[in-house]
């Protein structure tokens, strides 16, 4: 099965302690079950968040199954996935070039080593 790899980017609220509180829902074993269950029936096979400051950046590996828009309409009727991204919707906020209601924003890949 062929892979494919997708970036995004969100920003937090650039306070200390909200950061750290959504440090500890991501650590290693604390994303609720129901949310990394969601993530891999979607089709995507590993997911990184990489934090620098209040910018994040997140690497999905998915399979052939992935469908953006198929994953967003399972996500829109699953209520935990509903409750978890209001919760961390108290931590994130929009970048300044994102569309209304648009927090992860697709990177554009410029450069690959060949």
């Amino acid at each position: 099965m062929n892979t494919r790899r997708h970036c995004f980017s969100c920003d937090l609220k650039d306070d200390y302690q909200l950061i750290a509180e959504y440090k500890a829902y991501h650590a290693t074993g604390k994303a609720w079950p129901e949310i990394t269950k969601s993530i891999k029936d979607a089709g995507i096979i590993d997911m990184q968040i990489y934090l620098i400051g209040n910018r994040m950046f997140m690497i999905m590996e998915v399979n052939d199954t992935f469908d953006p828009i198929k994953k967003s309409e399972m996500d829109a009727t699953n209520p935990k996935v509903k409750e978890w991204e209001n919760l961390m919707g108290q931590f994130q906020q929009e970048l300044p070039w994102a569309k209304v209601g648009e927090k992860w924003v697709s990177l554009e890949k410029i450069f690959q080593l060949v």
